[in-house]
């Protein structure tokens, strides 16, 4: 999977790359990741075949707080 440059463009920010070994493990990470930080959200989950586990990506700006939901 591609990193556009423009993710980590400048300090504080982050693309962050999570395997678990489920759906529901990778969506509670990604939740409370933007609980703590501005981020990507709750994305996509996928599985590679022949590998364990699934995978989302999450793009963050650790500068800036989590607003409101």
């Amino acid at each position: 999977m591609h990193i556009d440059e423009q993710h980590i463009a400048e300090p504080g920010l982050m693309v962050l790359d999570i395997t678990a070994a489920d759906k529901s493990t990778v969506r509670t990470v990604m939740h409370r990741l933007q609980q703590q930080w501005a981020t990507s959200g709750i994305t996509p989950v996928w599985h590679v075949p022949g590998e364990p586990g699934v995978r989302a990506r999450v793009y963050a700006d650790i500068r800036r707080p989590s607003t409101p939901r």
